[in-house]
């Protein structure tokens, strides 16, 4: 817990430094930073594609890993941890149904009748990767709090998926979707199987079902929430333990490398899948992923009228009243899947829908904040 723990204070400050460095270089060099973060990508096979701009392959792709450890890191909390006593978890759940009604709520308060209304859903989502990393530098040994946030968020996560799908999604390939809930049952019920090589089949339908949540329209960040929350963890069993046991004996009396080998396996295969991916996945979340993504979004370039256009905004402001009220328990004015963007007062919000990808939009010529996570 002590390495967990340090691994997230160390990320945190990774992602305060890169949110620094977003901005210096939005600001240095706005044309760069734009033009970097918007170059396309495509990875072509024959007539089949997938194509998307460099942010949104951070925000999209590299993303799901970092939701995969949240779900992995509340699947284990549901098997393991506190949230064993399932009266527990009905406190982020109602914090999390809460907070989000009441963040909608004060935003339609505000911006009733106004052009910016249809924009609630920005009002409603907790920025989990911001969160968690603010709450790592100022509770450090806060583990109780982080389970509440991590439970809230993946709630959260899901009150999302519902309302962009519903609201703002305007073309989802029914196809596509139902390819992924195909393969998201054959991932979970792949553990029941009785062969050994599962770990790569895993792989291949978990690669398959982003690639379908990709094709949908739906923001495929939630496959790797998903899969995590699939993942069961369990303690080791004794006859594990007692083979790995055995297995070490026999190393140090003859040290071979097929001994050593097969100690190795022997002492992986007795930790759960869920425990093994935390552990191999969340340096590489937090040190690397979450900066990134950070450095990707938070470039926005101040001049001398944003700031009095932002106050005058009765967007800018519901989206601060709405993250700031008392019915709102965890919180950022950011939605992983719509992009908020300050705006001169008046301007015209309207909602825009692209391939794979949705989000708030106003006629700006400055790079805009947008969360992931």
């Amino acid at each position: 817990m002590r390495d967990y723990l340090s691994t997230e204070t160390v990320g945190a400050l990774a992602l305060l430094g890169a949110v620094v460095a977003a901005l210096i270089w939005a600001n240095v060099a706005p044309h760069s930073y734009t033009s970097v973060w918007g170059t396309e990508f495509s990875l072509r096979i024959g007539s089949w594609s997938l194509h998307a701009t460099l942010r949104e392959w951070v925000n999209q792709g590299l993303m799901t890993f970092f939701f995969l450890v949240v779900g992995l890191e509340a699947k284990r909390e549901l098997d393991l941890g506190e949230l064993r006593e399932r009266r527990r978890l009905a406190l982020p759940v109602v914090a999390a149904i809460g907070g989000a009604a009441g963040a909608i709520i004060v935003y339609l308060v505000i911006n009733a009748g106004g052009p910016g209304a249809h924009g609630w859903g920005t009002a409603m989502s907790t920025d989990t990767a911001f969160a968690l990393g603010i709450l790592a530098l100022i509770a450090r040994r806060g583990e109780r709090l982080r389970v509440f946030l991590l439970s809230l968020a993946v709630v959260d996560d899901l009150i999302a998926l519902v309302v962009l799908g519903v609201a703002y999604t305007t073309n989802i390939s029914v196809t596509a979707l139902v390819v992924a809930i195909v393969l998201y049952a054959t991932i979970v019920l792949l553990r029941f199987a009785p062969f050994p090589a599962r770990q790569p089949v895993a792989v291949v339908l978990a690669v398959g079902l982003w690639i379908a949540m990709f094709k949908s329209g739906i923001d495929p960040v939630v496959s790797g929430l998903a899969v995590g929350l699939a993942l069961s963890a369990y303690e080791p069993g004794r006859e594990n333990l007692e083979r790995v046991t055995e297995l070490s004996r026999s190393f140090r009396e003859q040290p071979t490398p097929e001994l050593a080998r097969r100690a190795q396996q022997s002492v992986a295969s007795a930790i759960s899948p869920n425990e093994r991916l935390q552990y191999d996945l969340h340096p590489w979340t937090s040190y690397l992923i979450v900066p990134v993504f950070a450095l990707a979004n938070a470039g926005i370039v101040f001049n001398s009228s944003l700031i009095s256009d932002a106050v005058t905004s009765p967007i800018t402001n519901s989206a601060c009243a709405s993250s700031t009220s008392p019915i709102r328990s965890a919180c950022s004015p950011s939605s992983r899947s719509c992009r908020a963007v300050s705006r001169p007062s008046g301007s015209t919000v309207t909602v825009v829908r692209r391939p794979r990808r949705r989000w708030c939009h106003t006629p700006a010529t400055t790079p805009s904040t947008s969360s992931t996570g």
